[in-house]
Order: structure tokens, then sequence, then C-alpha cells
């Protein structure tokens, strides 16, 4: 990967080229996203498995691949402002943003049985992040570190949930409570061989890995270089969006297609795969310092991004309980949630300057 795109090459760049480069990388993302879910879940039709299984972990571990492989590498190359950052602020972005969105634009279902037991998935695993996260301050000061220990103990729960999460699917009272994507864009699977499948789904592997590459010296240089900026509050709106941009184009589809109902599971199963997948990918490549070199202050990321957070989760699992009593979201849910969201992001670059 790095004889291919080199670091150097984006060294000295200006400002245009280096924006141009990012908004590049964000549309080669999204489509190596979309070709490894299509591969992976015709593959998963051809041998057999079930579309609850495909819609609970081969989807939505895709449409958080570009999340993984931008937080993974940024870790491999040192900056883990930008790992943790990018984990956190994808977060952020999907529960206020896309759902805020999603909220205004639709009514959106509310199914109980999966809300109520992915809903405390969704908040407990962002309140494990956040109390290891100031555990480890408080506990070791300037060395504090997600160590690789945290990244198995992540990936080992992500493991645990999508058993659970199957189990639940086939416990639903009324069958499947969700899919990502339309059962005839599943079947079509069927159509294709094995082998174009798996040239589909390698070659969508292949792009997520080169975009993210290029995207995160890309955007390390904008930071460093002409913005002044910590990497830390990049990730957590440039490239957090830009890796969100799945689950936002899924979340719009589903509207316009009349499935207002996957854009809600999308986004808690995004959720919760960006604390157990991305972040415990990430810590498990390296351990990622928590606060930045040459201080012993707390950063930006222990008073805004850990709090907002879990801010916008709280809330969110506030309107789930009121909506699973209702049946549906109120369209107003969705105002304080894009309004936090839009103050994160200003608040992120005041402060930094």
């Amino acid at each position: 990967m790095q004889h291919l795109i080199p670091q150097e090459f984006f060294i000295g760049l200006p400002q245009w080229a280096l924006l141009l480069f990012t908004v590049v990388a964000a549309a080669v993302l999204i489509k190596g996203a979309d070709w490894l879910v299509d591969g992976a879940s015709g593959l998963a039709y051809h041998f057999g498995i079930s579309k609850i299984i495909v819609g609970a972990t081969v989807v939505s571990l895709g449409t958080t691949s570009p999340e993984a492989a931008v937080s993974v590498l940024a870790a491999w190359s040192g900056q883990p402002g930008l790992a943790l950052g990018n984990a956190i602020g994808s977060i952020v972005a999907d529960s206020g943003l896309i759902f805020g969105l999603g909220c205004v634009l639709a009514v959106l279902p509310a199914d109980a049985y999966v809300l109520k037991r992915q809903g405390r998935v969704q908040v407990g695993a962002a309140f494990l992040l956040a109390a290891i996260c100031y555990g480890s301050w408080l506990a070791m000061g300037n060395d504090a570190v997600l160590g690789r220990w945290v990244g198995a103990l992540f990936l080992l729960l992500l493991v645990a949930y999508l058993y659970v999460s199957v189990k639940w699917s086939r416990e639903h009272p009324h069958g499947e409570p969700f899919q990502i994507h339309e059962e005839a864009d599943v079947e079509s699977g069927a159509r294709r061989s094995v082998g174009r499948l798996t040239v589909i789904g390698l070659a969508g592997l292949l792009l997520v890995l080169l975009a993210s590459r290029m995207m995160i010296l890309s955007v390390a240089e904008l930071a460093e270089a002409h913005w002044h900026v910590p990497d830390v509050v990049i990730a957590a709106t440039l490239v957090a969006l830009g890796t969100s941009l799945p689950e936002l184009i899924i979340g719009i589809t589903s509207i316009l297609k009349g499935h207002n109902e996957l854009l809600v599971g999308n986004v808690i199963g995004a959720d919760i795969l960006n604390v157990l997948f991305v972040v415990g990918a990430s810590a498990a490549a390296a351990p990622l310092p928590l606060l930045e070199q040459g201080t012993s202050v707390p950063g930006i990321l222990f008073y805004l991004h850990l709090p907002t957070m879990l801010l916008i989760l709280v809330l969110f699992r506030v309107f789930i309980h009121f909506a699973c009593k209702n049946g549906s979201f109120r369209r107003w849910y969705g105002i304080p949630l894009v309004a936090i969201y839009i103050l994160y992001t200003i608040l992120q670059y005041a402060i930094s300057r």
C-alpha cells in the first residue's frame, strides 16, 4: 500500500489538490463499499445463508468497512487521532446528522422488539468505550493508551454481538426485523456466478483500502500544513462524514423506496460496529495514545468528542423509549439531533483555532 500510494506524493501539494483527493477518495470508498456488500451478499445467497444473517452481519459490516479501513490504516501510520476521531465522529454523524435528517424527512417506524435490544447494545458499547478512555487517563496519566487488549476485547464483543443479533432476528415475532437492501438486491446474486461475485467483493475491498490510504494522507497534510487543525478534529468531521456516506446513501434510498425502517436499523448497527469493529480493529492493529504528544492536558477527545457521543446516544435512547410506545419516531425528534451535530462541528473548529 505504501508503494502504491506513497506519503511523499502529498507533501507540499496545494490545498485545492488535497481537497480534491479527499473528495475523490470518499467517492471511491462509497463505490468500493457498495461492491464489497454486493459481492458478499450475493455469495451468501449462493451458499444458502439466511437473509437475516446477511443483513445482520455481511451488509452491516460492509457499510462500516470504510471507517474500519481508514482507522486501521491511521493506527498503523501512527495517527491515533485520525483512528479514534473517525470512529467517534462517525457515531455522531450517523445518529445526529443521518438519523436526524431521516426523522425530519419521513415518519420512521419503531420496531420495539429490535430497538429495545439493539438500542441497549448501542448505548452500552459507547459507554464502555468512554469508560475505558477516561479510566485509562485517570490511571495512566500522560501514558494513557487504548492497548491491544482493548482491541481484542472489542473484537470478541463484536463476535458475541453478531451471534446474539442473528439469534434475536430468528426469534423476532414478525419475522425479519429489517434488511439493509431489498430482497431483490440480495437475490440478484443468484444471477451471477460465484467467481464473478468473488471478484466483485475483492475489487471492492481493494478500492476501500486504496481510497482510505489516499484520504488519510491528504487529510493529514491538510490538517498539519494548511489548516493547522489537530488531526482528531479533521477526522471527526471531514473524514467521519465521508466514511459515513454509505449509511447516508442507504438511508436516503430506503426512504425514497418507502422502506423507512431500514434507516433506523442501519444507523443503530453502524453505531455499534463503529465501537466494536472500527475501534476494536484499530486498537488491535496498534496501541492508540489518548493524549497528544508533548502535553499532559486532556485534549478535545475528552471534553468534546466523547461527551457529545454520549449525549447524542442518550437522547437517541430517550427517543427510542417514546417511539416504542407510539409506534413511530416523531419528526421533531430529528431537530435536536441535527442541531447537536451542527453545534459539535462548529465547536471543534472554534476550539482548535
